[in-house]
């Protein structure tokens, strides 16, 4: 069966996303080589899942900085601080409560120095106007943000009001940064990102991306995410993939926990293009529009411990209204592989401890069969991180259709791991309903494959490889309600005695009510 239109749009990001960070991002000077992670260790077949938010950070008493400026701060009084030079090395700035403006013009920013810290007091504001695109920039590394509200400025799309050049080793704690255009933060190596209320931003909250991988030892922990996208990209840019709570690219090691991502327009948890090393634990994701964590051309990774439950009805509803027969997923894992010969923590995709509730769908494993590194279905210029993402070339006829090129030329989704997830499905608890063809499936599938003319992947090979040979398995879970399966390609939906028998032999010591 061929590629549906629809379900190609959900992979156009990549590109879009890569073209603009080249030339909004600029890398530093040099790069600290990949801090060594803590192995993940093994979750237990029943993990505890998060019921409640584990970090309700909007308006929470923990946002207000302290009273008074800590000894030897530099106090920047409310009001204009055009001029103000914030670039003495590790000097604390305490912003006095009250609205802070920078100079007019669409490039004023604060340019902080190396290892300073920036200190909200109760109430303190840094309002862009919106007539600043950026709030906070710069190459400096160790900089802190602590207790401030940053809202109004209005970045391009595809790029960042707070840490727009993604400096590295920065701490963003226990701040507000509301109704920003583009993305309200950006990230470097070694960030710490964390107690955050991100919130009606206009496209991102968070959108992280560095040249060459160089974003290593990333954490996103206890954020609340809500409300972004408010400019609706994916209706502007049909297909872009630009849209949601947050967004990586080619990071290469983050820990994303017991974040609430809830209410937003769009993914709420993207991983999008050779990201490598992520692990996903304790989050609440609930009543977004789209997917609630889509892992997509990337390598290696732990979801573990998440509650996932109201998730990507507006996206079913979207697809069934076209008729479009694509399994819309709470968890949708694109193209992407367990893979030992990356370093990482894991060398699986292994999803589980999990809760997924009355989301449209269920985990779903897609393999575009034309999707390739050099190919025309392919929304990146990169290639694999096996081959090297600048070596496009190499993946040309006639090496390709030989080893080793063949095997690595591809993003392959290989080596899932679906264990220990309780599935709970109850169509009458979705908000309008859904027809029973097109919600409450899970998947494994890809399309037959027929370009570009001098592709090996011809034919059925990708839909034979990704049922049968990649190592991709469902077992030990727990089903309620009239859950289906969608395997082998979108057009064979079957009941769960054909997906646990012959051929397919999924889901062995699963349980099904």
């Amino acid at each position: 069966m061929q590629t549906s239109s629809r379900a190609a749009a959900l992979t156009l990001g990549a590109g879009v996303l890569a073209l603009a960070a080249t030339v909004a991002v600029v890398a530093p000077d040099s790069a600290a080589p990949p801090a060594v992670a803590p192995a993940v260790q093994a979750a237990p077949a029943q993990t505890a899942l998060v019921q409640q938010p584990p970090a309700a950070v909007c308006d929470s008493p923990a946002l207000a900085g302290p009273a008074s400026p800590p000894a030897g701060a530099v106090v920047v009084p409310a009001g204009s601080n055009a001029g103000f030079d914030f670039s003495t090395p590790d000097t604390t700035y305490w912003f006095a409560p009250g609205v802070h403006t920078l100079a007019p013009g669409e490039f004023s920013q604060i340019a902080p120095g190396p290892g300073v810290t920036l200190l909200g007091g109760p109430g303190a504001v840094l309002d862009g106007n919106r007539d600043n695109r950026y709030a906070i920039t710069g190459r400096a590394a160790n900089v802190t943000i602590r207790h401030l509200t940053i809202r109004n400025f209005v970045a391009p799309r595809d790029e960042g009001v707070v840490n727009h050049d993604s400096g590295d080793g920065w701490t963003v704690e226990h701040n507000t940064l509301t109704r920003n255009r583009g993305a309200a933060l950006m990230a470097g190596a070694r960030n710490r990102i964390a107690g955050n209320c991100l919130k009606d931003n206009g496209q991102y909250g968070l959108n992280a991306y560095q040249s060459g991988n160089r974003i290593t030892g990333l954490v996103v922990e206890g954020n609340e995410f809500t409300g972004n996208n408010t400019e609706d990209w994916e209706s502007q840019l049909p297909g872009c993939g630009c849209t949601g709570a947050m967004k990586f690219w080619a990071v290469n090691g983050a820990d994303v926990r017991n974040n609430w991502i809830h209410g937003n327009r769009g993914t709420a948890v993207w991983a999008d293009t050779n990201n490598n090393d992520f692990l996903i634990e304790g989050n609440l994701i609930e009543d977004n529009d789209g997917t609630g964590i889509f892992y997509e051309i990337s390598y290696n990774a732990v979801i573990r411990g998440n509650t996932l439950r109201n998730n990507a009805w507006a996206t079913g509803r979207e697809f069934a209204g076209e008729r479009d027969p694509f399994p819309v997923g709470a968890i949708y894992l694109s193209e992407t592989d367990g893979d030992a010969r990356i370093p990482a923590r894991t060398a699986k995709i292994e999803v589980t401890g999990n809760l997924l509730e009355n989301n449209w769908g269920g985990v779903v494993g897609w393999a575009n069969a034309d999707r390739f590194c050099n190919s025309s279905a392919s929304t990146t210029s990169d290639c694999t991180l096996v081959v090297g993402p600048d070596n496009t070339s190499a993946c040309s006829p006639p090496a390709i259709a030989r080893e080793p090129l063949y095997t690595d030329c591809r993003w392959w989704t290989s080596g899932l791991d679906i264990h220990g997830n309780t599935f709970r499905f109850d169509p009458a608890a979705v908000d309008g309903g859904c027809p029973p063809e097109f919600c409450g499936r899970m998947a494994l599938l890809s399309n037959y494959g027929s370009s570009p003319d001098w592709s090996p992947y011809q034919g059925d090979v990708i839909q034979r490889h990704i049922v049968f040979e990649a190592g991709n398995r469902w077992h030990d879970n727990t089903y309620t309600g009239p859950w289906r399966f969608t395997v082998p390609d979108m057009s064979t939906t079957v009941p769960v005695p054909q997906w646990t028998g012959a051929p397919y032999h999924q889901d062995a010591g699963s349980t099904f009510g």
